[in-house]
C-alpha cells in the first residue's frame, strides 16, 4: 500500500486508533485542565502526521474528531491550542479546508497547520513548549518517529505521548544497511545494532516479541515512565501497535481502561493484549501475557501476611500488567468465597457481586522453605 492509499478506506484498526486517541485525549483533559486553570496556563494537543482530516469516503480521521470534542467543551473552546502537521501538501490544504467547514469552529482558537517534515525544526519546537501537551505520532512508516522526538515531547510537566508503531515496516527495515540510521534513531545506536543481529537468529513471532520489548526498553530508559503497547492483528499476522508513554500512573491506568475497552477479545473479562508467546526474556511483554487466572495466585503470593485495601492492592499491583480494576476486584471476590482471604466488612455484609475500594484484605502467611 502506497502512503496516499491509506486514506482511501478506514480499515478497522483505525477506527479503533481514532476511538483510543479521541477517548484519552478528552480523559487526560479532564486531569490537566484545573492544574492549568490554576496557574493560568493553556493545554495542546499536536499530531504531527495528521492526514486530511478524513478518508474518501467522508469518515472523519483524528483531527476533526479532536476538534469536535473541544467544540463540546467550554473548557477547551478557551484553552486548548491545536497543532497539526502534515509534509504532504494535499493533506494540509483537505484538512484546513475541512476545518473550515466545522459548525462553530470560531469558538475555538485557531488551529495552526503546517506543512514540514518532521525533524530538526519540529524537535526543537517541541523541546521549547512548555505547555502541557497530548502529543499524537501517526507515521505511515517511521520517518521522522525517533527516540529524540518521544523524549522532547515527554520533557515537560503533563506531557504525554501516543504513537502508531508501524511494526510490518519496522521488521523489513531491520538488516537493510540503507536504514541502518533509520533505526539507530527509533530504537537507539547501541540496542538497534544487538537487535539487528538478534533477529537472524529468532522466529517471525519472536521477531515481534524482540523488537516490541526492545522499543518498549528504549522508551524507558530514562526512568520513571510507564509504557503500554496495543496491538492490531487483523489477520494472522500483526501489522501496527498503538503504543502510550506516560510519566504518570494516573495516565497510565485510565489509558489501560480506555484500551481494555477497545480490545477486540475480552477473555475472561481481561483486556486481550495477545502476547501469549512471550517469554521470561521479554519481561515487559511476559507480565502482560499474564491470565485472570494467574491474579489470585500472584497476590496470594505478593501479599502474603499483609492486610490491604482493595485500592491499595490494585495500586501496588497493576503496573506493567494486563489487569483493569475491575480484574482485581474479581480476583479478591474470588479468594474470598474460597476461603483464601478475609475481608472486612465480608461479603455477606456487602452488597452481593461488590468489592469496594476501602474493603480491608488479609493474606495469610506463606511457609517459604
Amino acid at each position: 500500500m502506497r502512503n496516499d492509499e491509506f486514506f482511501e478506506d478506514p480499515k478497522e484498526q483505525s477506527l479503533v486508533k481514532v476511538e483510543i486517541v479521541r477517548k484519552y485525549f478528552w480523559a487526560w483533559a479532564k486531569v490537566i485542565i484545573p492544574w492549568a486553570k490554576q496557574r493560568g496556563k493553556d493545554i495542546a494537543y499536536v499530531d504531527l502526521f495528521c492526514g486530511p482530516g478524513s478518508y474518501s469516503d467522508g469518515t472523519e480521521s483524528t483531527p476533526i474528531h479532536i476538534l469536535k470534542t473541544a467544540l463540546r467543551e467550554p473548557d477547551l473552546q478557551r484553552m486548548l491550542r491545536t497543532w497539526f502537521n502534515d509534509k504532504n501538501p494535499a493533506y494540509v490544504l483537505s484538512l484546513q479546508n475541512e476545518i473550515k467547514t466545522l459548525p462553530d469552529i470560531s469558538q475555538l482558537r485557531k488551529p495552526k497547520v503546517t506543512n514540514e517534515e518532521v525533524g530538526v525544526n519540529i524537535i526543537t519546537a517541541v523541546k521549547k513548549s512548555t505547555t502541557p501537551t497530548l502529543y499524537f505520532v501517526d507515521p505511515w512508516g517511521y520517518n521522522g518517529l525517533s527516540l529524540d522526538l518521544i523524549n522532547s515531547a515527554l520533557e515537560n510537566w503533563g506531557c504525554e505521548c501516543i504513537f502508531f508503531f508501524n511494526y510490518n515496516r519496522i521488521n523489513a527495515a531491520f538488516g537493510n544497511p540503507v536504514l541502518k540510521e533509520n533505526m539507530a534513531s527509533l530504537f537507539g545506536e547501541q540496542r538497534a545494532s544487538v537487535l539487528t543481529k538478534q533477529l537472524t537468529l529468532l522466529s517471525s513471532s519472536d521477531r515481534e516479541l524482540a523488537i516490541i520489548e526492545a522499543i518498549s526498553e528504549a522508551l524507558n530508559e530514562p526512568g520513571h515512565r510507564y509504557v503500554l503497547p496495543f496491538r492490531f492483528k487483523p489477520t494472522a499476522k500483526t501489522s501496527h501497535h498503538l503504543i502510550f508513554v506516560t510519566k504518570n500512573v494516573k495516565g497510565y491506568e485510565i489509558m489501560k481502561e480506555i484500551m481494555a475497552k477497545e480490545s477486540s477479545s475480552a477473555p475472561q473479562g481481561m483486556a486481550a493484549f495477545e502476547y501469549n508467546p512471550a517469554t521470561q526474556k521479554q519481561p515487559l511483554l511476559f507480565a502482560l501475557s499474564a491470565t485472570l487466572d494467574d491474579l489470585g495466585e500472584m497476590l496470594l503470593s505478593e501479599f502474603a501476611g499483609q492486610t490491604r485495601s482493595m485500592k491499595e492492592i490494585y495500586e501496588a499491583h497493576h503496573v506493567g500488567r494486563p489487569f483493569v480494576e475491575r480484574n482485581y476486584k474479581h480476583a479478591l471476590g474470588t479468594l474470598e468465597t474460597d476461603g483464601k482471604i478475609t475481608a472486612d466488612p465480608p461479603a455477606k455484609a456487602r452488597r452481593k457481586g461488590t468489592f469496594g475500594e476501602n474493603v480491608q484484605v488479609t493474606f495469610p502467611s506463606r511457609n517459604r522453605s
